[in-house]
């Protein structure tokens, strides 16, 4: 509507009103009326708009984090572990909208409010939300699917598809939401999004989730792999031998692994600037640009910091100069990871620096996990979980007094280097932090671990044994008599079609006996064939890490008797080359004398009765 209009229509409704012209007052108020809802309005709608496109780049994520699980992998485990990928946002999705959401963001959204609460209790299955509302369900899912799909990477090769959802479906349920709800629901106790009341009255800055999302992500990573053990092979031979030294499995393409950080990057402004949520209240529009910087800063901090050190290390080691593709790309995630929890309270010298340490942190807790036997196919604990502890932390170190002012209405208790500056060395907003940090950490520790445990206890977690060997895209994909696997390592190169050729035996095994079981109806058949189903096929743990070894025997069995047929025709070869040679010598005896050939038979034949 223009100005003219507008005042046209205010000076319509006044006349009518009065039934007289309007006093200039009048109409101006009404003008000014008019202008202000027409430009809530405007901001509303900028408002979701911006959320929906932030949504959208935090969604874009996941393929960010599929492409860098698919590369880290190897060829006869991309599509298993591209579904794994799919299943994180689809059992995510689910999970948020029937009780995520509620368990997180149900009840008071007021910042006024002073009631404190473990759980959202409202809007279970969306309902009661408002359409204003829609745009920032949607971009709080982006975020819940984040944290779902770290650990997608670190289970590869190894993890049952069902558990897999299971997992997601409870992370995204329950576990995250109740982090939300604390940190950043105006109603949890560690909260700094609440006007008065907060904690220690400074209350935990976690802007864009390096606690609430990658240290979620990141703890529940290495509680679902400690208790899910490593690849076959990685650091035990297949007889569970433990190896002098860990077998590397690099992945198939570092293509894909590139592309995929590229991706994440990208999707990372939409993770961090989008967590401003209101765009166009109290000038915060103006901070999103720095916020972005600070995120570039870090990236590429980490990335330089991480290529620098193993390069110089290396050289030192070997003489010989090398750049490392993977570490640097492990060193830019880590510097996204540790800026998100300040990238809007720091200032651009401090972003670096947390770049700086994040790479670093990254390199020493690789090469720990490594020591400590832990498999983590993308290195998601280090640059998840390390990283999101790291950027909580910093927080307390590097947070701007001016730009804590700005975004939360307080700065009387600031980083812990800012107030040691002035003399004070107030670690308040550290205290925080780290009160985070150990909620979280527990937390997760405490919902999860019993669950993992659960599962790996039923023989619902870990894929079965032979499967692992030949890989699960066959296992699970069907393809077994379609094509042969490619050999995974060195100790199966050799045998891989005889693994393959005893994984379809066993698969016959179970198909046949379950048919025997179906056709059976009534009688000590049912009972039999039942009892010796559960034996030979139970889905516990034991027939899990039974199958490899029943594979194994098999195939050394089928070699012993390969050896034997061999020996045996060996032999026989040697008794008709000597029963030959006894005949043709037995010719020329009996031409030159007939009693003396005689007595040489029957003295040959008194000996092979006496050796035999």
């Amino acid at each position: 509507m223009s100005s003219s209009s507008t005042y046209e229509s205010c000076l319509a409704n006044l006349s009518a009103k009065s039934a007289s012209i309007p006093n200039t007052e009048d109409l101006l108020v009404c003008i000014s009326s008019s202008f202000d809802s027409r430009t809530t309005s405007t901001n509303s709608a900028v408002e979701v708009f911006y959320l929906l496109y932030a949504a959208s780049l935090v969604f874009l994520m996941q393929a960010g984090f599929a492409m860098i699980a698919a590369g880290c992998v190897r060829t006869n485990n991309i599509q298993n572990t591209l579904l794994k990928n799919l299943l994180d946002a689809c059992g995510a999705a689910l999970g948020f909208y029937t009780v995520g959401y509620a368990f997180a963001w149900g009840g008071s959204t007021d910042r006024n409010t002073t009631q404190k609460t473990f759980i959202g209790t409202e809007s279970f299955f969306m309902m009661g939300l408002d359409f204003a509302e829609l745009s920032f369900w949607l971009f709080q899912l982006a975020f819940c699917s984040a944290s779902a799909t770290i650990v997608a990477g670190t289970l590869a090769e190894r993890c049952q598809m069902g558990a897999y959802l299971g997992y997601s479906l409870m992370l995204a349920g329950f576990v995250y939401p109740v982090i939300v709800h604390q940190i950043w629901s105006p109603s949890g106790f560690l909260t700094a999004q609440r006007e008065t009341d907060v904690l220690w009255g400074v209350g935990m800055v976690d802007f864009a989730g390096s606690t609430v999302v990658h240290l979620t992500g990141g703890m529940t990573a290495l509680i679902a792999t400690k208790i899910l053990g490593p690849r076959a092979g990685r650091f035990y031979d297949l007889r569970g031998r433990v190896l002098d030294t860990p077998k590397d499995f690099p992945g198939h393409s570092l293509a894909l692994q590139m592309l995929g950080v590229f991706i994440l990057w990208f999707g990372w402004y939409g993770f961090n600037t989008g967590s401003i949520i209101r765009l166009t209240n109290d000038l915060r529009y103006t901070y999103v640009s720095k916020i972005a910087i600070n995120t570039t800063l870090a990236a590429a901090s980490g990335t330089v910091t991480t290529l620098f050190i193993h390069t110089v290390v290396q050289e030192r080691l070997t003489g010989e100069v090398t750049y490392n593709l993977q570490y640097a790309m492990n060193g830019c995630l880590s510097g996204l990871v540790a800026i998100t929890a300040g990238c809007s309270v720091i200032e651009s010298w401090a972003s670096i620096i947390i770049g700086i340490v994040a790479g670093g942190l990254y390199l020493v807790f690789s090469r720990q996990l490594v020591k400590c036997r832990i498999d983590d196919a993308v290195d998601a604990i280090p640059v998840h979980m390390i990283n999101g502890i790291w950027g909580t932390f910093s927080v307390g170190l590097f947070a701007s007094p001016n730009l804590l002012e700005i975004l939360y209405g307080r700065s009387d208790h600031v980083g812990w280097f800012y107030s040691l500056s002035k003399g004070s060395a107030d670690a308040t907003l550290l205290a925080c932090q780290v009160v985070g940090i150990i909620f979280t950490a527990g937390w997760v520790t405490v919902t999860m671990l019993p669950f993992f445990w659960v599962l790996n206890y039923l023989g619902w977690l870990r894929s079965d044994s032979l499967e692992e060997v030949i890989g699960l895209d066959i296992g699970y994909r069907g393809g077994v008599l379609h094509k042969r696997a490619q050999a995974q390592n060195d100790e199966v190169s050799a045998k891989m079609d005889d693994y393959i050729s005893e994984y379809v035996k066993q698969r016959e095994e179970r198909v046949n006996l379950r048919q025997m079981n179906d056709s059976s109806t009534h009688g000590r058949s049912v009972l039999g064939v039942s009892l010796h189903s559960l034996n030979v096929l139970g889905t516990s743990s034991h027939e899990v890490k039974t199958s490899l070894a029943r594979a194994i025997n098999s195939m050394e069995q089928s070699q012993n008797s390969d050896d034997l047929e061999k020996s045996l025709k060996s032999d026989n070869g040697r008794v008709v080359r000597s029963t030959s040679a006894l005949e043709a010598s037995t010719e020329r005896h009996v031409d030159s004398d007939p009693v003396q050939h005689t007595h040489s038979i029957q003295n040959r034949d008194d000996g092979w009765h006496d050796n035999n």
